[in-house]
């Protein structure tokens, strides 16, 4: 029922996406139903893990891991790359082909081991380097229980190192696709597209965090044979608040250091269009940051839009549903969005979005009209999401009401992604997929 938020109003998450948790859905399972092997060994590598090395890193994979904690003992193997010193150049004199890989393993904190790897930035001896990785990662796994499976959190990163390790062990491994880096990666390296195409084909199961992500990289690799699934990530909180007809303006959620990668200055010129203006349109950013980054953010909103573009600060995470659900509707066409959990939570806050095409959500919600894809480089596609946002309000808000009460929401709550991320676990452990030759 549309209407004001009740006492059960969602509690919200870190206002920044890339520090939400990262969950599973089973949205393309291309294999048979597998029963949960039993507490299986499963050895996760991941360069996003928080660990004692780098404590501030993202939480999406930490939550992965904590969705099959149920269902299988896991260990994590947190990547830490660090600068090459002067000894690399000699190392590369000697051996040009294979420079010499030097690893530091930190102390292990509960599940989770440190590992400080040394290799060089800008994608010099990319592969080379993460290939040694595996092999060292296979050379410690050798010595304690063999693992059900391995699993590499990104397909042209950990992926490489996890594809040799398995090799060497004789043991399946699983990828997961986030999407922003691996394409990064495969749109500039075509002479490395033949061996990542050998590690995504040859992986007993691939899971991509959203319906865009394993289509592009499908693009470059072409179709797995494989299982493949697509996990979305997932709010903190599985409730939903109604929405209400008539909201307050636009919002956008976000921290202030990354403006620029969430189109602030594409923000602020497209609410001076004619088509926004028509309709009143005004856009509210909530977020923290630095002075520095307070005064950048309101530079890039300045100029004309200034009185149209408002700066609310901080807000305690508890209060950004019930801030969203105020809104007409939610607005954030980034440059580059592996996964922007933010709109799945403004959707479950009852708020209407508008999300960069081929980024982020993107195939969750097709045909949906209270989720508009915009072309986040074209100001003109910008502003007519924002004033379709407000001048369609309460037609998308009755859409999405019912699309929270007859169970679209369902695919993003936590109950239902972690059985579907063990599911692929366990496929993956079962399976007996061809390993890279």
């Amino acid at each position: 029922m549309i209407g004001d938020p009740g006492p059960n109003a969602a509690s919200g998450s870190p206002a920044d996406p890339a520090n939400r948790p990262l969950s599973g859905i089973d949205v393309n399972l291309q294999a048979s139903r597998r029963t949960v092997v039993d507490r299986g060994r499963i050895v996760h590598v991941s360069a996003d893990y928080p660990d004692t090395i780098r404590p501030a890193k993202t939480r999406a994979i930490e939550s992965f891991v904590h969705l099959a904690d149920s269902a299988f003992d896991q260990e994590v193997i947190s990547l830490n790359r660090a600068d090459v010193g002067f000894g690399f150049v000699s190392s590369v004199l000697l051996h040009p082909l294979r420079p010499r890989l030097d690893v530091q393993v930190g102390t292990r904190l509960g599940r989770t081991t440190p590992v400080l790897y040394h290799a060089p930035g800008k994608g010099l001896y990319h592969a080379t380097m993460l290939r040694q990785v595996g092999e060292w990662l296979a050379e410690r796994l050798s010595g304690g229980e063999r693992p059900a499976l391995i699993v590499g959190h990104k397909l042209t990163f950990e992926g490489l190192a996890v594809a040799e390790a398995a090799r060497l062990l004789d043991v399946p491994y699983a990828l997961t696709i986030q999407g922003d880096s691996d394409l990064k990666v495969l749109d500039s390296r075509p002479d490395l597209r033949a061996s990542i195409g050998t590690c995504f084909h040859n992986a007993a199961v691939v899971v991509a965090i959203a319906p865009w992500a394993l289509a592009r990289v499908t693009g470059h690799l072409g179709e797995r044979q494989g299982p493949t699934m697509v996990v979305p990530c997932a709010v903190s909180s599985d409730r939903c608040i109604a929405p209400r007809l008539d909201g307050d303006g636009l919002i956008s959620v976000f921290h202030l250091r990354n403006s620029r990668r969430k189109n602030l200055g594409g923000m602020a010129q497209a609410i001076t269009r004619p088509a926004p203006r028509s309709v009143g349109a005004r856009l509210a950013i909530v977020g923290d940051g630095t002075a520095a980054e307070v005064g950048a953010a309101a530079a890039m909103a300045g100029g004309r839009a200034r009185g149209l573009v408002t700066f609310e600060g901080h807000l305690p995470l508890a209060e950004i549903p019930a801030r969203m659900n105020r809104a007409s509707g939610y607005v954030m066409p980034s440059l580059r969005e592996s996964f922007g959990l933010v709109f799945i939570e403004a959707l479950m806050a009852g708020t209407p979005i508008a999300y960069p095409r081929a980024w982020s959500v993107d195939g969750f919600f097709d045909d949906l009209p209270f989720a508009i894809p915009v072309a986040a480089r074209s100001i003109d596609s910008i502003a007519d999401a924002m004033a379709r946002l407000v001048r369609d309000e309460r037609m998308m808000k009755r859409a999405l009401a019912r699309w929270q009460e007859q169970g679209g929401a369902d695919r993003f709550r936590a109950d239902h992604i972690a059985a579907s991320y063990i599911e692929a676990l366990s496929v993956g452990a079962d399976s007996a997929v061809p390993r890279v030759a």
